[in-house]
């Protein structure tokens, strides 16, 4: 889920902030500039994990500031595509469900994604038929999903006034497989199942948040 870039970008730093020490004054930009952002096919960048060099600190004529070359590395938040997490719901409408992880909020959960057969009812609520029991998914219940797909859409050169804010990355979401669905669902008929072994054991995997992370491929941004 979390990923390490090695990032190479160049930096110009305000001449207030000469009078701090170079790593953290460089730091702190870095946060402003790359915290809560999403980078193309890298991810949304949680922290800012470590700089590795600094050269430069060229000043132009014309210009105060100190301009430095730095290379640095990011923790990305990135799950790949099968991946299980576990987040909750955030809204329903006839489209599907929209999931967050407290984090990130651009979980999609399309219709055709959720267990068969579901139905949207005019409660604005969707249920899930579980052999012959109604299941009624509730706004915040705890849902564990599989990343289907992730995409980064163009940035729209225009939007119109009543349009959702534009989200630089989302992530679509499936529950129509064993073991996935609204956690409370599927622990509440553990006991009408004739395979409770199986079951019980999902308690024990390693889904969701791993503290594990792996240097991916340098980008120059």
């Amino acid at each position: 889920m979390f990923f390490l870039s090695l990032i190479k970008h160049t930096l110009r730093l305000p001449p207030h902030l000469l009078n701090l020490p170079l790593d953290q004054a460089i730091k702190g930009e870095l946060e402003t500039l790359f915290l809560d952002k999403v980078i193309a096919n890298l991810g949304l960048c949680v922290s800012v994990y470590d700089i590795r060099n600094i050269d430069g600190g060229f000043i132009f004529p014309g210009d105060g500031a100190s301009t430095f070359t730095v290379n640095f590395r990011l923790i990305m938040f990135r799950p790949f595509v099968g991946e299980v997490l576990s987040g909750e719901v955030e809204e329903s409408d006839a489209k599907g469900l929209r999931l967050s992880l407290g984090f990130f909020k651009d979980i999609t959960l399309p219709a055709h994604l959720l267990p068969n057969p579901s139905k949207f009812g005019e409660d604005g609520k969707w249920t899930w038929d579980f052999n012959g029991t109604e299941l009624p998914i509730e706004k915040e219940d705890e849902i564990r999903f599989k990343v289907n797909s992730i995409r980064y859409p163009p940035i729209p050169v225009e939007q119109e006034k009543d349009a959702k804010p534009f989200a630089p990355m989302v992530i679509t979401a499936s529950i129509d497989f064993d073991g996935l669905g609204p956690i409370s669902c599927v622990y509440a008929n553990v006991t009408t199942n004739t395979s409770n072994e199986h079951l019980f054991s999902l308690e024990g995997e390693s889904f969701g948040f791993f503290d594990g992370v792996t240097l991916s491929k340098a980008c120059k941004c």
